[in-house]
Parts: structure tokens; C-alpha cells; sequence
């Protein structure tokens, strides 16, 4: 499988010298671009015939709904779609329940957070009450 890169990748930092997360490509569009033209001896440019077969292809499955959750297989790479808060959080308990991956989310961490939220939000409404009461006096 090539890899394929922008045109000058290797002449500037800022266009992923010594950066692997600024290595994307980015189609040649000049008049007189040989990598554009494909000629030999410049890097290759994206077309048809590159993709790879099918068996080496990962399975991803987009979950919008705790449906799409329950027909998600372990092997599968799983990503959650766009969804709200109350279901991710909902989801999120699923799938550590199922022992299902989620590419997009960490799901430990995301709990944990939304958990402590809860909690503050209930200190907060407690103690709301008892300053009005010393107010009033």
C-alpha cells in the first residue's frame, strides 16, 4: 500500500517534516506539477486501483442508536455517530457492559467525568435551599 503525501511534505515542518500528524495528503493542482502529470520518479498520487482487498479492509459500523449497539460485533470498529449527551452516556454503559471498543470515545474517562458532574449538580440544589433559608431570616 503507498503512502501518499503533499507534494513538498519533506522541504517544511509545518507540512510533516518530522511530524506524522501533519502528513495528509493534498491533491497537486499546479499548471506544470510533474506529481500531477505522474511522471516516474515523483511520489504517487491517489487514483483508482490503490484500494485495498477487501479481507484487509477494517469492518467500521457508525452507531447512532443502543440498536446499532447490540448488532455491533467485537471485532468491528465501532464509532458513535452524532448523537446527545443522556444517550452517549446510556451507550457508553453498554458497550463497557458488552466489552465493545468505541473508536471515538474513551469510555472510561467519559464516564468518570460525567459522573462527577451529576454529582456537583446535586451538591449545588442542596445547598441552594439552606442560603435561601439564612436570607429570609
Amino acid at each position: 500500500m503507498a503512502k501518499f503525501l503533499r507534494r513538498t511534505w519533506n522541504r517544511y515542518s509545518k507540512l510533516g517534516k518530522r511530524k506524522k500528524k501533519k502528513q495528509v495528503w493534498r491533491r497537486p493542482k499546479g499548471r506544470d506539477n510533474k506529481m500531477r502529470e505522474k511522471r516516474k520518479g515523483y511520489p504517487r498520487v491517489v487514483s483508482i486501483g490503490y484500494k485495498k482487498k477487501k479481507s484487509e479492509r477494517k469492518n467500521i459500523i457508525m452507531i447512532r442508536n443502543l440498536g446499532d449497539l447490540e448488532k455491533a460485533k467485537k471485532n468491528e470498529i465501532v464509532i458513535l455517530g452524532d448523537i446527545g449527551k443522556k444517550k452517549k452516556i446510556e451507550m457508553a454503559k453498554k458497550a463497557k457492559k458488552m466489552k465493545i471498543h468505541i473508536q471515538n470515545l474513551n469510555i472510561e474517562k467519559f464516564l468518570k467525568k460525567s459522573e462527577n458532574k451529576e454529582k456537583k449538580e446535586e451538591t449545588k440544589k442542596k445547598e441552594k435551599p439552606k442560603e435561601q433559608r439564612k436570607e429570609k431570616k
